[in-house]
């Protein structure tokens, strides 16, 4: 029983606290430029939930982002594991101990 009397009160409470906004509301529309007020937070609801839908798609995005990159990195990965196993050919040593000549600057 103390279960169904306090479900009744807060069951209350939430109603007159519903209809006294509810019935604010409805005084500041009677206000001299409280129907923009209202306007303007009838404006923000629907932004609001623009916002929610485009964030949710954030989450999204970020998952495939992230397979790309893991993808890009195998890429990389393998790419540079083929190019460190190949031998140096017999010219390239040569070129390699044959010293640079240095430029002369501009005069």
């Amino acid at each position: 029983m103390a279960n169904t009397r306090s479900t009744t009160k807060q069951n209350d409470i939430l109603d007159r606290v519903t209809q006294l906004g509810q019935d604010a509301i409805s005084r500041l529309s009677e206000v001299p430029g409280g129907s923009r007020i209202v306007e303007m937070m009838n404006e923000s609801k629907s932004r609001l939930d623009d916002m929610q839908k485009k964030l949710r798609g954030l989450d999204e995005l970020e998952k495939r982002v992230t397979k790309l990159e893991k993808q890009v990195a195998a890429q990389s990965g393998s790419k540079a594991a083929t190019t460190a196993k190949k031998p140096a050919s017999p010219g390239t040593k040569a070129a390699a101990k044959k010293p640079a000549t240095p430029k002369k600057p501009p005069a």
